[in-house]
């Protein structure tokens, strides 16, 4: 097995999210899906419905991760620009493709017809194939290392599962969680020395207030199922040795 770290990064576009009047759920969900890929959330980045703007992260981003992801603007509308702006990224022209085309056009026949504007979301930048949508016709689109997504989540949704087994990656990340009724500031030695100890793992503290107390859940990841394992194990002894008592699986 390769210790190669695969990266993705992925560009939330759309006015609508840095508005607040739509909150994004795609990055939870793309995360989860690309670590059961073996592949590593890297970078988020959310952009306005602006050209340049999306032309400067697609740039950036895919640059320097092995995948890139973007979602929304793909729709049937004006200011749906993600297409022309990835093409101009990638210094291709935009394309209609036919079999986007005639997906387009049987889906919408019993939907009243594919007119001039559904027909605009079988426009692709050259060179690109197709991500299957068994939503809503619409296709989400590929070219190279860059994967053009839908902006609502379910139809996301959709397209990851197309999606799933197809990209190369490593070894997907194993996490467990261990809950405990401390505040995490008095334990931040003891986890920055665990951590430190065990190669290959991380740990992850989350504080919460609950029932008039403090606590913590902290979740150690690694891509070693037996490294994960004795981390965790040192983790409880620890706390455990400063009188704290845990729950497996987080509280």
């Amino acid at each position: 097995m390769t210790d190669r770290i695969w990266t993705a990064a992925l560009a939330v576009i759309g006015d609508e999210i840095l508005s607040g009047r739509t909150q994004d759920k795609n990055i939870a969900q793309i995360a989860l899906w690309l670590n059961l890929q073996g592949i590593r959330l890297q970078e988020v980045r959310v952009v306005p419905d602006v050209e340049d703007a999306i032309v400067e992260a697609v740039n950036q981003l895919r640059a320097r991760n092995d995948y890139l992801f973007t979602t929304g603007g793909i729709g049937p509308t004006h200011d749906d620009i993600t297409v022309d702006a990835v093409a101009k990224a990638l210094g291709v022209a935009v394309v209609v493709h036919a079999q986007a085309r005639a997906v387009l056009e049987d889906y919408y026949a019993s939907r009243g017809g594919a007119n001039e504007a559904r027909l605009r979301m079988a426009r692709v930048p050259d060179g690109a194939t197709l991500i299957e949508n068994r939503m809503s016709g619409a296709p989400g689109i590929r070219h190279g290392n860059v994967f053009i997504m839908a902006g609502v989540p379910h139809i996301t949704a959709m397209m990851l599962d197309a999606l799933s087994g197809s990209l190369e990656g490593g070894a997907p990340m194993l996490s467990e969680t261990v809950g405990c009724w401390v505040a995490e500031s008095e334990v931040a030695d003891l986890l920055r020395a665990t951590e430190k100890a065990h190669e290959g793992c991380q740990i992850g503290s989350y504080p919460f207030f609950r029932d008039g107390r403090v606590g913590a859940n902290f979740v150690v990841r690694s891509t070693e199922r037996s490294a994960l394992d004795t981390c965790v194990a040192a983790l409880i002894a620890g706390l455990g040795a400063i009188g704290h008592a845990t729950t497996p699986g987080g509280i």
